[in-house]
C-alpha cells in the first residue's frame, strides 16, 4: 500500500515503534531520526536488518531537507522546534501515528475523547461497556496503545466495523488531518500542558480538531457544565450533530430524580454507581451517551456502569471494613490532583498524604482543611507537609505501611479512608503504580 513512498519517523517511544511496525508491513522507505544514541536504542540492529535507515544523536539540518512523502512524529516532540517548523514549510505532512492508522484502517466505528482531566476514566468506562455488546472492541492512543498497533494486531487492514475508543491529547490532535470520529467529545478544559503550547488559546483551539472533520453522520457529546467548552464551540463550529450533558440543567442526558436519564429513558441510579466524584458522574453520561449511540442496550450499560470501579489509582475503591470505605488515589501526584480527590466526597475523610520532598506549595491544599476529618502524613515530605497543612488532628509517621496501618486502627463506621499523596513516590517506590499496589495489599490483607 506504501510502496515507493518514503517516510521518516522522528522519534522511537512507543507510537513512534508501532508506526515502524505498521509502515514496514504496507512497505514503505523508512528512515527513523532518533535523539538518543545508536547504544542507548534497543531495537537498533533489527531496524537496519530490517532495511531502515538510522539517523541517531541528533536531529541533523540536513535530514530535515531531503524529499519524504510524509513524516510521523511522535506527539511528546513540540512542533514549535525548528526542524519540524522548516517540514511544514516544506509542505511535508506531518502526522501522528493516528493519523497513519486512521488512513490505512479499513472503516471502523471510532470514538474520540479528548478534553484536559477524565479522560482515561472516560475511555475505559466506554470500552467496558462496549464489549458488553461487541466483540470487536479496542481501547487505544494516549491510554497507551498506539492505534498503529491495533490495526496490525486485530487485521484492521482487512477487516471493518471494529468499535475503537481512543484517549487523544492534544499532542496527537495537533497533527490530524483527515481523522474523523463517528463520535466525540471534549469533556471539560482547564489550563494546562503551557510548557509545550504557545498559549492557553492555542491549547483549547487544538482541542477542537478532534470534530473538524465530522459531517451529519456523526455525533458530537457537548458538556453544557462547562463554560470554556460551550465558548470554543462557538468560536469553532461543530459541523456534526450535538448531543447534550449536563449535571444541573435540561440536556439529553442529565440528572433527575437522583438518577441518570438519557433523553428521559431511566439509566442508572446515583446511589448504584461505585466512583465519587461530580466530575466522574460527567464521565458516566459522557459514556451512556456514546453507548446508546452505539445502539448498545440500556440493561447492559447499567450493568457496566454499575460494576465500574474507575481506573486504577485513581480515587479507586479498595474495600469496605467494618464500615469503613477506603480509596486508592495514588495516581495524585500534585496537589490540583489531590484537591479534586477531597472534592469528590461529600463528607471529610481520613487523608493519607506524603511521600517524595519535591517543594510543593501546600497553601491552596490545605485551604480544604474542612474536607479533612484527620490528616496521616508520612515518607521523605510527611514532616513538612504536617506542619503545613495545619490540620489540628494530625500525625506524621514514617512511610506507608505505617500510615496506613494507623489510618485502619483508628477508623470509626462511617469514616472515609483516602490515599491521595499530593507528591511522587520515589523516596519509597518506583512510582505511583508501586505505591498504589502496596497500598491495596496492605488494606486487603488487613483483618
Amino acid at each position: 500500500m506504501l510502496t515507493g513512498k518514503k517516510v521518516l519517523v522522528i522519534g522511537l517511544a512507543r507510537s513512534g515503534k508501532a508506526a515502524i511496525r505498521l509502515l514496514h508491513h504496507l512497505n514503505a522507505t523508512i528512515t527513523v531520526n532518533e535523539a538518543k544514541e545508536a547504544n542507548d536504542i534497543p531495537e537498533y540492529q533489527q531496524y537496519v536488518d530490517m532495511g531502515i535507515e538510522m539517523v541517531t544523536g541528533s536531529h541533523p539540518d540536513e535530514l530535515f531537507e531531503r524529499d519524504f512523502d510524509f513524516v510521523i512524529k511522535n506527539p511528546g516532540i513540540n512542533y514549535h522546534k525548528p526542524f519540524i517548523l522548516r517540514l511544514k514549510q516544506r509542505q511535508i505532512p506531518v502526522y501522528t501515528e493516528i493519523e497513519l492508522a486512521f488512513q490505512v484502517a479499513k472503516k471502523q466505528h471510532y470514538i474520540g475523547v479528548t478534553g484536559t482531566n477524565g479522560k482515561t476514566t472516560t475511555v475505559t468506562l466506554i470500552d467496558k461497556i462496549l464489549k458488553g455488546k461487541y466483540p470487536n472492541v479496542h481501547l487505544a492512543g494516549n491510554v497507551g496503545y498506539p492505534l498503529c498497533d491495533i490495526v496490525m494486531d486485530n487485521n484492521l487492514l482487512e477487516e471493518e466495523n471494529h468499535y475503537v475508543v481512543i484517549e487523544m491529547s492534544n499532542f496527537q490532535l495537533l497533527d490530524i488531518d483527515t481523522f474523523k470520529p463517528h463520535l466525540s467529545t471534549i469533556i471539560n478544559l482547564t489550563p494546562d500542558h503551557l510548557d509545550y503550547m504557545a498559549s492557553l488559546d492555542e491549547y483549547y483551539a487544538s482541542k477542537t480538531n478532534i470534530y473538524k472533520n465530522t459531517d451529519q453522520d456523526d455525533y458530537f457529546i457537548v458538556n453544557k457544565d462547562d463554560k470554556t467548552v460551550l465558548e470554543y464551540l462557538d468560536r469553532y463550529q461543530v459541523p456534526c450533530q450535538k448531543i447534550t450533558i449536563s449535571l444541573i440543567d435540561e440536556a439529553d442526558c442529565m440528572i433527575k430524580d437522583n438518577a441518570i436519564y438519557y433523553q428521559n429513558e431511566f439509566i442508572i441510579d446515583i446511589a448504584d454507581i461505585k466512583v465519587v466524584g461530580k466530575h466522574n458522574l460527567q464521565n458516566i453520561m459522557v459514556a451512556i451517551c456514546m453507548a446508546k449511540l452505539s445502539n448498545v442496550d440500556t440493561k447492559i450499560i447499567n450493568q457496566e456502569i454499575a460494576s465500574f470501579i474507575g481506573v486504577e489509582h485513581r480515587i479507586e475503591f479498595v474495600r469496605e471494613i467494618n464500615g469503613v470505605k477506603v480509596y486508592n488515589d495514588s495516581k495524585a501526584t500534585n496537589t490540583d490532583a489531590s484537591i479534586i480527590a477531597l472534592k469528590a466526597f461529600d463528607k471529610p475523610v481520613i487523608l493519607l498524604m506524603g511521600g517524595f520532598e519535591k517543594g510543593l506549595d501546600l497553601q491552596e491544599m490545605a485551604s480544604y482543611g474542612n474536607k479533612i476529618k484527620r490528616l496521616v502524613t508520612f515518607g521523605a515530605a510527611g514532616k513538612r507537609f504536617k506542619e503545613e497543612m495545619h490540620i489540628e488532628n494530625s500525625i506524621y509517621v514514617e512511610n506507608l505501611e505505617a500510615a496506613t496501618l494507623e489510618a485502619l486502627n483508628h477508623a470509626e463506621n462511617g469514616d472515609i479512608i483516602l490515599l491521595s499523596p499530593s507528591t511522587s513516590s520515589f523516596d519509597e517506590f518506583s512510582g505511583y503504580e508501586q505505591r498504589g499496589k502496596v497500598f491495596k495489599e496492605i488494606v486487603n490483607n488487613y483483618k
